[in-house]
């Protein structure tokens, strides 16, 4: 793991993780990679929320610079990059689940399965081993 070079406000774990992904756009970038198997440049582009260009480029460098995802030329089109999530991207997941529970509880508009949220509710643990198993797969 390479040495964290990003300058503070100051330790505190809270303040390390919202100046890692705290913005409006780095989780959906996230989340994307995560659930929603977008991998190109153009795949975020195409998500509900409409995210400019220069926001896209921007977080997934920062990204990048902060060992969340790893950027690759894809062998079958080398115009184009392929992004992943890094162990450390993936060891979000927890907290991904966290916030989509609590989503689920207090905006009733949301579009998670209920069915999910009651899994995720009684078997918080199954899920995300579920989930981590499927990117071994």
């Amino acid at each position: 793991m390479k040495p964290d070079l990003f300058p503070r406000r100051s330790d505190c774990p809270i303040n390390y993780a919202l100046e890692t992904f705290g913005d409006k756009w780095t989780l959906l970038i996230i989340r994307d990679l995560m659930f929603k198997e977008k991998t190109y440049y153009g795949d975020f582009l195409s998500s509900n929320e409409k995210m400019s260009t220069n926001i896209l480029a921007d977080r997934l460098k920062r990204l990048e610079e902060r060992d969340l995802v790893t950027k690759t030329v894809d062998e079958n089109n080398r115009a184009k990059s392929i992004y992943a999530l890094t162990e450390k991207g993936k060891d979000l997941l927890p907290m991904l689940m966290e916030i989509t529970l609590w989503s689920g509880k207090y905006y009733k508009k949301t579009n998670t399965p209920k069915q999910f949220l009651k899994q995720l509710e009684n078997d918080k643990q199954g899920v995300i081993e579920g989930i981590r198993t499927n990117w071994e797969s």
